[in-house]
């Protein structure tokens, strides 16, 4: 039997996106939380927990995108045609994101709150965004031939929208507990007692996605409730429940690694059931990975530079947040 070629990089780019979603999702979920902690003091803290690493988590997001449209152009034509205005929105909100990130440390007191502001308003949109395009990747597109044949709002659709609010929550969530493993005191306390109504929030909205997705596409209930994929997907509701008690009980003692630890299984959870919902297609309904594949020798060719590339990212990015571990200090700076 040969190696399948686009199953390896379905791989790397499911590895990719997940660990953008971990990784670039607590420091989104951080501006997210801006307007439930007024404190300038303790909001400069908020920051400087992810100062030194946050710019190198977003190397997956484009290890992800570049790897997407040389393993499968086909699906990465498909996705940006179809997603063209949300996807733009959320580049615009992670610029905007990066800009106030950088500026706020700088500014006179006068302008802080202003680039506060943005720092808030660049983390929702692109949060936002980024749920709306998994949304509509779960609705599926319309593909004529070889290109999108759908309408360019598609994605302007009441599922879509309700898994951006889901992913806000979900960042909302990653943030506070990562300021919880981070933070000591007062801080750490006030995200404490956040990360418990968040918890139940998000539990909220996965039963609500659990529900609507199946009665809304009867092709993912089939793949749901069918064997082999059904002794797969039995666990993760169970699991989310135990995972989601785990965080709540872990915010209500104060522990400090718990509740991050958990609120990264509950992510993995709700990645595993979007790829159970989906494979083997990466343009849902109905093309595969297999259709929408490269050549091989295309894919094999990228594979020897991925293979040398992702070690590296590996290594580099374990480093960095091995050399800032431990709790943040009030005094620390950000230069």
């Amino acid at each position: 039997m040969g190696i399948d070629l686009s199953v390896i990089w379905f791989t790397i780019i499911v590895f990719s996106t997940l660990m953008y979603i971990v990784m670039d999702g607590f420091d989104l979920g951080i501006g997210i939380l801006f307007p439930f902690n007024q404190d300038p003091v303790q909001r400069d803290m908020m920051v400087n927990t992810v100062a030194p690493v946050w710019d190198g988590n977003e190397t997956w997001l484009v290890l992800g995108g570049a790897a997407l449209y040389g393993a499968f152009p086909l699906a990465y034509a498909v996705i940006v045609d179809a997603l063209s205005i949300p996807l733009t929105i959320m580049l615009v909100g992670l610029i905007f994101r990066g800009v106030a990130f950088e500026f706020r440390f700088k500014a006179t007191p006068e302008h802080r709150p202003f680039w506060d502001k943005a720092f808030i308003v660049g983390s929702i949109v692109a949060t936002f965004s980024q749920g709306v395009a998994v949304g509509s990747v779960l609705n599926g597109f319309e593909v004529t031939g070889r290109a999108y044949s759908g309408p360019a709002l598609s994605w302007l659709a009441p599922f879509p929208l309700f898994c951006g609010v889901g992913l806000v929550v979900a960042y909302a969530l990653l943030g506070s507990t990562w300021l919880i493993m981070k933070t000591e005191g007062e801080l750490h306390r006030k995200m404490s007692n956040l990360a418990i109504p968040l918890t139940l929030a998000l539990l909220a909205a996965v039963v609500i996605i659990s529900i609507w997705t199946p009665l809304a596409h009867p092709d993912i209930a089939q793949r749901w409730f069918t064997f082999p994929n059904i002794v797969w997907f039995l666990p993760v509701p169970l699991l989310v429940v135990v995972f989601s008690w785990g965080i709540v009980r872990a915010a209500y003692n104060h522990a400090s690694y718990g509740p991050f630890m958990l609120t990264l299984g509950l992510m993995f959870l709700g990645f595993s059931g979007l790829g159970i919902s989906i494979w083997p297609n990466i343009i849902p309904p109905s093309i595969s990975i297999w259709q929408a594949a490269s050549p091989p020798q295309s894919q094999g060719f990228m594979l020897v530079g991925a293979l040398l590339i992702i070690p590296v990212i590996l290594m580099y990015t374990c480093w960095s947040y091995y050399v800032f571990r431990g709790k943040i200090k009030p005094d620390a700076g950000y230069h």
